[in-house]
Parts: C-alpha cells; sequence; structure tokens
C-alpha cells in the first residue's frame, strides 16, 4: 500500500484468463495497473500492491525480492490464496480496504550454493528417484539426526502445509519464527520430524548412493557433495494480503499438482 494506506497503482504478475480478469477488475475499480515479469515488478517502484496468478509468479518475486505487498491468486497453498473463480471479488475487497497483511520469512543459504532463496521450503535429495542417501540434521551446533532417506525438506510456515505436510511433517503457523524439517521417504519407519528454529537450521550430506540437489521452492539449484553444510538463515521476508474471499492458510486443498 502507498504511504497513506491507499490504493492507486496495481501490478500483476502471471499470464492467462485469471490475470485479465484482475486486470479488468482492477480497471473498473479506478486502479492504473501495469503487468510484467517477476524481476521487473520486484523493481517497480511505482507499484502499491501486486497480484501474482500462480505459484510461480509468487515464489519467482520472492526470489527477486519485492518490497511491495502481495495478493495471491490461485492453485497456492499456505498463504490464502484468493481461488481463481473469486479473482475479481478478491480485488473488489482489496480496493475496498478489506484485508490483512501478513509477514512470511524468506529463507536463504549459506556453503557450497550461497544465498539460495526460497518462500516455501529448500530440499536435499537424490536426483534420482528412490536412491537412499545419508543426511544429518543440527540446529546450531546440536545434532538433531542422522538417517538414510531419500532427502530432506525444510519448510518455512507458507510450505509446511505442501510438500512437508505431504511427507508427513506438521503444519505451523505463520509468524512462529519456526520451520518444519522432514525427512523425505526414510529407510527407518521410526524416523521423526522436527520443528526448529529458522536461524538454526544445518543440513549435512554425510553419504551418496547418486547426486544430492538442492531443490528451492521446486527449483534444482545445483548439487551439494558429501560433507558440505547447508545452513539455512531467515533473509528477508514478503508481505501477503489475505482478503475473504482467500482460503485458510491452514487449508492443502491449494497445493499446485506439480508439488
Amino acid at each position: 500500500m502507498s504511504d497513506e494506506g491507499v490504493l492507486r497503482r496495481l501490478g500483476v504478475v502471471g499470464d492467462g484468463e485469471v490475470a485479465r480478469a484482475v486486470l479488468g477488475a482492477a480497471e473498473r475499480a479506478g486502479l492504473d495497473t501495469v503487468e510484467g515479469g517477476a524481476r521487473a515488478m520486484a523493481e517497480e517502484r511505482s507499484v502499491d500492491a501486486i497480484v501474482t496468478v500462480g505459484e510461480s509468479a509468487l515464489t519467482a518475486l520472492a526470489r527477486h525480492g519485492v518490497s511491495a505487498a502481495i495478493l495471491p491468486v490461485g492453485a497456492v497453498s499456505g498463504v490464502g490464496a484468493v481461488p481463481s473463480p473469486a479473482a475479481e471479488r478478491g480485488v473488489g475487497s482489496l480496493v475496498a480496504g478489506e484485508f490483512e497483511v501478513s509477514e512470511h520469512p524468506v529463507l536463504a543459504t549459506s556453503g557450497p550454493l550461497d544465498d539460495v532463496r526460497a518462500l516455501f521450503d529448500l530440499t536435499l535429495v537424490t536426483e534420482e528417484a528412490a536412491r537412499i542417501s545419508e543426511y544429518t540434521v543440527r540446529s546450531g551446533t546440536t545434532t538433531v539426526r542422522q538417517f538414510r532417506a531419500d532427502g530432506v525438506v525444510v519448510a518455512t510456515p507458507a510450505g509446511s502445509s505442501d510438500y512437508a505436510r505431504a511427507a508427513g511433517g506438521p503444519v505451523v503457523g505463520a509468524g512462529t519464527g519456526v520451520v518444519s524439517v522432514v525427512p523425505i521417504s526414510p529407510f527407518a519407519t521410526d524416523t521423526d520430524h522436527w520443528v526448529l528454529a529458522d536461524d538454526s537450521v544445518v543440513l549435512r550430506v554425510d553419504r551418496d548412493e547418486a547426486p544430492v540437489e538442492l531443490l528451492a521452492d521446486g527449483r534444482s539449484a545445483g548439487r551439494v557433495a558429501p560433507g558440505e553444510d547447508v545452513r539455512l538463515r531467515p533473509t528477508d521476508s514478503v508481505r501477503l494480503l489475505q482478503v475473504p474471499e482467500g482460503r485458510s492458510p491452514f487449508d492443502e486443498r491449494g497445493v499446485p499438482a506439480d508439488r
């Protein structure tokens, strides 16, 4: 929003019919609009808020860093996204001032792959399906557990209702300062999952049966060799808007089919 809390210019990131409907609703409400890709929109200082259509548009903005508040639309879980059929009504609520703002951390890495950023989750996983490797999770200097598994996922509150939940992890609330850490298809049936401070987690590949890659919000960021520490920390945050038409952040029905 602008310094006066008034919405005058709305940015839109995304393609297709839903994006066109959002633009039309905003223009009928008397707003100036601008559309473009995530990188350009992240650098756009004239917009008061941004509507993202789809998960890829939202995660791309988070990767590039953005100061404007975002209203997510489409099949996106964990962030109170507006379902696509209600997109125009959601814009109406935004224009009417019927919204709440929440801050969600963006995690970054340090180590062999420095400053990889993710809004939802960071995952170490073997490149070949169903190949088990050995991992260690630490919280600060304390070893939490060493285990054999297909991989391990660290999810922010926004991401905890998505892939990490499907792997057996808990859903955690925004603003809690924690992440959920979940082994993926562990070799042992009694392996736990953990809720840890979001500035304390260190992951390490101890042994690999196949190359292990780091995924950030489902995108490959490169390989991690055995013995290398991947340290996670919150690097900044994004402000997300929730309107009455949005789903509950705890509702997993918005999970995209490809996640």
